[in-house]
């Protein structure tokens, strides 16, 4: 019996061929799919890596690919809280009958938040993985030089990478963590109009909605610098 683990790991990997050469290698999509079926037998990382580099896939252009993905996942975010805060605004003004009503609008904005928050820590998550593992291959590879001056050179741009990507890392692990209080006011706000129907439930949401409004400031602030960094880093890796 196939494992699970392995299962979902080609579930997963498959995906992630597919988007990768959807912008970089269209054309060889369907061959490549069906090498990374290889990984259903054989474990997830190295294997995908093996695989993806048969067809000129390296982790080099797999890390621009996952960083393209957070990018695109933190502005799919902003919106998001910024759908989310306009919803929070319009509660305050409704009738007092209306609030059922607006407390499931509430509750699936603040559900479709914590997907949209989950979806960018994962893709910060695997641009970590990928990073690690690119940065380790190229400090192992660069002991094999014979030539000095070939990797003294490496050397200097494997530093200049690192730094580079640890300077985009920050922010974005910047942007993630603004997202927190966003959540955590939301939830707050959310649960208690579940359990207050009434004018009160309303003047809870007046005096936290300022607090929100300036934690999704912060949050969208932080995300831009996020996203313009992550654009420096893409544009300097191509």
């Amino acid at each position: 019996m196939i494992p699970e683990a392995s299962v979902h790991c080609l579930l997963r990997d498959t995906i992630c061929a597919g988007s990768l050469f959807g912008r970089i290698h269209m054309q060889f999509f369907l061959r490549a799919a069906t090498m990374v079926s290889i990984v259903v037998l054989s474990g997830c990382a190295t294997i995908k890596y093996n695989t993806l580099e048969k067809v000129g896939i390296h982790k080099r252009d797999i890390l621009v690919a996952n960083v393209e993905d957070t990018r695109d996942a933190q502005q799919d975010a902003q919106e998001q809280f910024q759908d989310a805060l306009e919803r929070f605004g319009t509660v305050m003004t409704i009738e007092e009958t209306e609030l059922k009503e607006a407390y499931d609008q509430l509750k699936d904005e603040y559900e479709d938040s914590v997907d949209a928050a989950e979806e960018v820590s994962d893709e910060i998550q695997d641009v970590e993985q990928v990073a690690g593992d690119l940065f380790e291959e190229w400090a192992e590879e660069n002991t094999t030089y014979t030539d000095a001056a070939l990797r003294r050179n490496s050397e200097g741009q494997l530093l200049d990478t690192k730094a580079r990507y640890t300077d985009m890392l920050k922010a974005m692990k910047d942007a993630e963590a603004s997202m927190k209080p966003v959540l955590s006011t939301m939830r707050d706000n959310v649960l208690y109009l579940k359990h207050n129907l009434n004018a009160q439930a309303i003047g809870s949401l007046e005096t936290t909605f300022a607090e929100l409004e300036g934690d999704i400031e912060v949050l969208i602030s932080r995300m831009n610098q996020s996203i313009e960094r992550s654009n420096e880093f893409i544009s300097q890796m191509q």
